[in-house]
């Protein structure tokens, strides 16, 4: 590749930004609050640093070792008719961007409104009907949209050092130092103790069995795993040494940012009598009553959703380049070009997306939407098909074993074997499949 991260910092970053999406802020908090808070924290944790991490750093070895994108990697490793695993991870970005630029925008009309005091109000009722008004307005969020898809395009057309890197390096610490700000501010209030025990306190009698699904699909998923987007982002680097070392520090920022997450929002809902097991809507409608309770709540109010809209760049920034840099290679097209043809049909596709919430919502494929049917599509069968794949040559490809750094001791190659041979398509194949009943 001809761009190269300055840094294995800069790659830590950005692969770090990759994972943490808006997902890592309310939906590791709600599923915790209804699955024994500590105890769904412990068997998080457990599947991220065995499994995920494991699936990582497979993803970082067939990158740096190439030097290539994931089409290419996967040609060059194992041979020209294996490319086809690579598409699924391109096809599979594109479709996320499609949708996740939607929701992005989400954030940075959540952002103006705060910005006006909209949001100051501390009915639920109120808040969900603005809500709702908001994403089925057939103009607004389309603007946000074609914002947000704008902002991610600019930042990948200046480059992987003086794009990615450069706002990585500035958004990630941004993005902790506001989270830390937050939590401060709740544990500072009254009754806000009960949320941390809620927390932390390991109650395994409220951990089901679908709980423990969502610990291993989070584990997978909130790692940015699946897609391919490490394996582009580790081509960028000069050789595959310390790899091993980069990627369990991405599982550690990623895991720190959804315990983070946790103590910014239990005990700041349970110092305002609400909580925090409301879905989606813990983001969009839940918070925003708890902001308006407190003395400078618009200005934290606006703050939060900045951190909403932080952590959706630098997801959407590693959507679009992975995504551009196989079109590059592929076409051979210079950088601006490859990103604003992209951009341009992430933009056109967006435009449905968004109106399947208002005017297109009459438009269903076996109940689910157009947004529905992506999300699905992509979560549920594409990804984790990757992440078997990938499992699969890696535990058994001799190809695949010869690009294993050889400072990586025999004990730690054969627990990864291990991992990659049995645990992960195993426990991969179990999301699958419960992903589709």
């Amino acid at each position: 590749m001809s761009q190269q991260w300055t840094s294995r910092l800069g790659h830590v970053l950005a692969a770090t930004g990759s994972a943490v999406g808006m997902g890592a802020i309310w939906k590791f908090s709600y599923v915790s609050a209804t699955n024994g808070g500590g105890a769904f924290l412990i068997v998080f944790l457990l599947f991220s640093f065995v499994i995920g991490l494991a699936l990582l750093l497979a993803e970082n070895i067939l990158g740096s070792s190439t030097s290539e994108v994931a089409v290419n990697a996967f040609k060059k490793s194992l041979g020209k008719y294996w490319g086809w695993v690579g598409i699924i991870g391109i096809f599979s970005s594109w479709c996320i961007y499609s949708f996740y630029s939607v929701v992005g925008g989400w954030t940075i009309g959540y952002t103006v409104m705060a910005s006006t005091g909209q949001l100051n109000i501390t009915d639920i009722s109120q808040l969900t009907s603005i809500f709702t008004n908001f994403i089925s307005n057939p103009w607004w969020p389309i603007v946000a949209h074609l914002t947000f898809s704008g902002l991610t395009c600019f930042i990948v057309l200046s480059g992987v050092q003086k794009g990615l890197e450069k706002s990585v390096k500035i958004m990630m610490p941004l993005l902790f130092l506001i989270m830390l700000v937050l939590i401060v501010v709740g544990i500072r209030l009254p009754g806000s103790s009960e949320g941390l025990k809620l927390f932390l306190y390991p109650d395994f009698s409220s951990l089901t069995g679908k709980g423990i699904l969502d610990a291993l699909g989070l584990a997978f998923f909130s790692l940015s795993i699946g897609l391919g987007i490490h394996i582009t982002y580790s081509s960028y680097l000069p050789n595959n040494k310390g790899i091993s070392q980069s990627s369990i520090w991405v599982v550690v920022l990623s895991s720190l940012v959804c315990i983070l997450a946790g103590l910014m929002i239990f005990p700041a809902l349970t110092a305002a009598g609400l909580k925090p097991n409301a879905g989606p809507g813990l983001t969009f409608m839940t918070m925003p009553i708890y902001f308006s309770s407190l003395p400078g709540g618009m200005i934290l109010a606006i703050t939060f959703f900045l951190l909403l809209l932080m952590a959706a760049l630098t997801s959407a920034i590693s959507l679009l380049e992975h995504i551009v840099a196989y079109v590059q290679t592929r076409f051979k097209w210079s950088r601006c070009k490859a990103s604003l043809v992209v951009t341009a049909s992430i933009m056109l596709m967006g435009i449905p997306i968004s109106l399947s919430f208002g005017p297109l919502s009459y438009l269903t494929l076996g109940g689910k939407t157009i947004f529905d049917i992506l999300d699905f599509i992509t979560s549920n069968v594409l990804m984790p098909l990757f992440g078997i794949i990938i499992c699969l040559v890696f535990g058994w490809s001799r190809k695949i074993n010869a690009l294993i750094p050889d400072n990586m001791s025999s004990r730690g190659h054969q627990y990864l074997l291990f991992i990659w041979r049995y645990v992960g398509p195993l426990c991969i194949g179990i999301i699958l499949v419960h992903g589709l009943i």
